[in-house]
């Protein structure tokens, strides 16, 4: 057992799913002047799933730091400071969730249009 969970391999994907990865898809939404409901809802689909990643990985440190004798990731992981950490998770899943309702409810409305045109007197 590592004397700290900063030197574990789950400390360190966790930063990869809470500040690369959601930067790089937020940096390539940003960048993007033309995109397809079908890679909207692809992103929108993958924070959710960073988000839900997040929430294993904190837990999965938190239960580690409980048996390593460094103080630095109790007070990180076992300490009120703990719940600062959830925030980027529910950041991620709400625009995350948005994302996918954006596109369901664009797809909807075309559909309703749609069955107007059909029958225009139902």
């Amino acid at each position: 057992m590592n004397a700290s969970v900063f030197v574990e391999l789950r400390f360190w994907v966790l930063v990869a799913f809470s500040l690369v990865l959601p930067a790089g898809i937020y940096a390539a939404l940003l960048r993007t002047r033309a995109i397809s409901r079908l890679a909207v809802l692809g992103f929108g689909i993958a924070l959710v799933l960073i988000a839900g990643v997040d929430v294993y990985l904190l837990q999965s440190l938190a239960a580690l730091a409980r048996h390593t004798p460094s103080l630095a990731d109790d007070a990180v992981f076992l300490s009120e400071l703990s719940i600062a950490l959830y925030v980027l998770p529910v950041v991620f899943g709400g625009i995350g969730v948005n994302l996918v309702s954006h596109v369901l409810l664009h797809h909807l409305t075309e559909a309703e249009k749609r069955f107007e045109r059909e029958h225009p007197g139902a």
